[in-house]
């Protein structure tokens, strides 16, 4: 079992279960900070998780015992991005996306191929089924457009996430950032399975998207297929300094 540790308004980890109670028998760790496991509802005192460990005698340090990695993230405990801020973030990241969009399906021919489906509409009236014919004939037209701007916001989502900015242009200007179940920055093959997981949540009536509002880490359909997180702050504001290599327990 993995634990995460909680001190002084941050998060470290996660670790072996043994290597926590060796902390907490060696004094490195304190009854009074917190603990959490997958599956466990919320944050508890390590004493409370662990009362064997501080009943024990410490034992003796061994010079050879293995070191203990540095703390992946420092990202404030349960500091969830909410599906509001995702929203606006997704709004700029349409608005910036839409110029380059147009030229590619303008490019395309789309401005006659609009005026070609607004006319059809028209001269089908209330016959349903010669407008579907006609908005048919339309996506049949731009097919090379369509394929080409959305393969554009595959990338743009996917090259930018996992990028050094672990955001978009719209999470950046927002303060928020994607990363994995341990705040770290995602690799870009899962960043491009993570945009492709979102193509679920449409096919379910976008509730894959609107997940973010209630699930507990805020997490939506595509972040949970993914193992992603979306976190508050900058990715710059958490980058950690080269990390210290001994042989103890560091918050």
């Amino acid at each position: 079992m993995e634990i995460w540790i909680g001190r002084d308004g941050q998060r470290h980890g996660p670790y072996k279960e043994e290597d926590v109670r060796q902390w907490l028998r060696s004094g490195q760790l304190a009854a009074e900070d917190l603990g959490w496991y997958e599956g466990l509802a919320d944050w508890q005192p390590l004493s409370v998780l662990f009362p064997d460990a501080l009943a024990a005698t410490p034992p003796p340090i061994s010079p050879t015992a293995p070191a203990v990695p540095p703390p992946t993230t420092t990202a404030a405990l349960e500091d969830y991005a909410g599906f509001w801020k995702r929203l606006v973030a997704y709004i700029i990241d349409a608005i910036v996306l839409y110029i380059p969009q147009m030229l590619i399906m303008n490019a395309f021919g789309n401005e006659a191929a609009q005026a070609k489906l607004q006319q059809a509409t028209l001269a089908a009236g209330t016959d349903l089924s010669v407008a579907m014919a006609a908005y048919g004939q339309y996506y049949e037209t731009m097919r090379g457009g369509v394929a080409l701007t959305a393969l554009l916001v595959w990338l743009y989502f996917a090259i930018c996430e996992s990028s050094a900015w672990q955001a978009s242009v719209g999470k950046l200007a927002i303060g928020i950032r994607v990363t994995d179940l341990e705040g770290r920055r995602i690799s870009f093959w899962r960043a491009l399975g993570r945009y492709a997981a979102k193509v679920l949540s449409w096919f379910i009536l976008a509730i894959g998207f609107l997940m973010i509002g209630w699930t507990r880490r805020k997490q939506g359909l595509h972040d949970m297929l993914a193992n992603t997180l979306v976190l508050n702050g900058r990715a710059g504001a958490f980058r950690n300094a080269t990390p210290r290599d001994d042989r103890s327990f560091h918050a």
